[in-house]
């Protein structure tokens, strides 16, 4: 007898992202894209991305190309897609005549009124709501006259209370249903002019997971309870069920689901408000999955999915917490290279109408960037950080006007605009020549000159390098006015 080898067969690990369009793509929505996103590129597989758009009458285009730019902007890239369910409406109204012929699934004529009718009875009885599957063996003739009635049936499939329905989750370990907590014969198809009515979530998901071969559903634990319903909907079509990893939601302060009620949720959201891709993303990889360095909290995704694995994905759910993230995103604002800065900038600027031109003033732009860089910890924040450099007048505040009542303030001032008279250019050695000369000849501590001169020059006797502000004030003409304005008002 021959020895025959067995023949390995390797599986392409297969994951998918699936959003609806029925409304701006949410954090939590990009967080398990994200899980998906790490885990493909982690076994080397397929990262696929399909709209679930079967919800007519929510779904709207523009939210299609918000999901599309918010995933593309945090570096998402899919390997196939975007797939649309609304173009496979006759793959699954096929799977639904093949669950009818097969009797895993019935015509329902029961009415909305009937409906009510048995959820106040079991609200009565303090019983949890479920359907009694009254229409389960309805006879041919009983079927006929509803359909006389006029009645559109929906398609319910068969749920055997029985059941005990059990898959090892990737991140919760073993998980147990049982049939009997699923409120009866499932709804998967609604009411409509057509013959197999329109499919609803459970059947569409399982149909398209079949089809688009994939191995492993990775998505959030509010998932569990449709986890169990469409196990029994892959047995009923005889498919392989793919693996399961139910990940920890994003919860707000309260230890509540992080929702709209909550402020910003939506991608686009945080983009306006100045974060940056890598550090979002960065953030959200930190929303339940840890490093195997505790103390390495700043990476890229390349680097994350060389590690990534749902042995590090917590099961608790992941509480928000915003002074993180603006941590996490001014880490890579203070790293980020000037050039690439200023880029980032220049719509921040445009945006808050501040006047310049972006090609002849570009050197100038740079070490804008370059001076308030380090103290950024959002893209938007140099707007107001900036502001100072592109208006003509400036706005004492409270500490900048205390400072210029002080004795001497005013001694300063004039001093320098005295001194700027045998300057027509300045240098960073000729300013702080300057401080010294005016310290020396009026005998006042450095400390009074410097923030004299702050509180004239910027309205503020804090930030950042005053030499710095200083020059490029000088370079838009705006120190001497400065001056002038602070020692009218001094």
């Amino acid at each position: 007898m021959r020895n025959v080898e067995r023949e390995t067969i390797i599986v392409t690990v297969r994951v998918r992202i699936a959003p609806s369009p029925t409304g701006n793509l949410h954090i939590g929505t990009a967080r398990t894209a994200v899980f998906n996103w790490l885990f493909a590129r982690h076994h080397g597989g397929q990262f696929i991305l399909r709209i679930e758009d079967t919800d007519v009458e929510r779904s709207r285009p523009e939210y299609t190309q918000n999901i599309l730019e918010g995933l593309t902007w945090l570096g998402m890239s899919w390997d196939e897609g975007p797939i649309f369910q609304s173009l496979r409406l006759e793959l699954y109204r096929q799977a639904i005549q093949t669950l009818l012929d097969k009797g895993f699934a019935y015509r329902c004529y029961t009415t909305e009124a009937e409906l009510e009718e048995m959820r106040a009875a079991q609200v009565a009885r303090k019983e949890a709501p479920r359907y009694d599957n009254r229409h389960r063996n309805l006879t041919p003739e009983k079927q006929a006259a509803f359909e006389a009635e006029g009645l559109r049936p929906v398609i319910r499939f068969k749920i055997e209370d029985n059941r005990e329905i059990v898959w090892n989750d990737l991140v919760r370990g073993k998980v147990s249903w049982r049939a009997s907590d699923l409120g009866g014969d499932m709804v998967i198809a609604r009411a409509s002019a057509e013959t197999l009515g329109q499919p609803l979530y459970n059947l569409a998901v399982v149909v398209d997971d079949i089809d688009m071969r994939i191995t492993h559903v990775i998505r959030g634990e509010d998932h569990i309870a449709n986890t169990a319903k469409q196990i029994l909907l892959y047995e009923a079509f005889g498919a392989t069920v793919p693996e399961f990893a139910h990940t920890p939601l994003i919860l707000n302060k309260a230890g509540q689901k992080l929702s709209k009620r909550d402020g910003v949720t939506s991608i686009s959201d945080f983009k306006q408000m100045g974060y940056t891709p890598a550090g979002l993303v960065n953030y959200m990889t930190l929303l339940g999955w840890s490093s195997p360095d505790p103390t390495k909290e700043i990476f890229t995704l390349e680097e994350v999915a060389k590690e990534f694995g749902f042995e590090r994905v917590n099961k608790a759910g992941a509480k928000f917490d915003w002074d993180k993230l603006n941590w996490v995103n001014s880490q890579y604002l203070h790293q980020m290279p000037v050039a690439e800065l200023t880029d980032e900038l220049i719509p921040y600027w445009q945006q808050a109408g501040y006047e310049f031109d972006p090609v002849n003033s570009r050197s100038w732009l740079e070490e804008l960037a370059s001076l308030i860089g380090p103290s950024l910890t959002r893209l938007q924040d140099a707007v107001e950080m900036s502001q100072v450099f592109f208006t003509e007048t400036v706005t004492l505040n409270e500490e900048a006007a205390s400072q210029l009542q002080q004795p001497g303030a005013s001694d300063v001032l004039k001093a320098i605009l005295s001194a700027l008279e045998s300057y027509q250019s300045l240098t960073s050695d000729d300013a702080q020549n300057i401080i010294k000369q005016v310290t020396k000849e009026k005998n006042l501590k450095k400390g009074v000159v410097m923030r004299s001169s702050r509180a004239a020059l910027t309205g503020e006797v804090h930030g950042p390098d005053l030499i710095q502000s200083w020059l490029l004030l000088r370079a838009r003409g705006l120190d001497r006015l400065r001056l002038q304005q602070a020692l009218e008002h001094s």
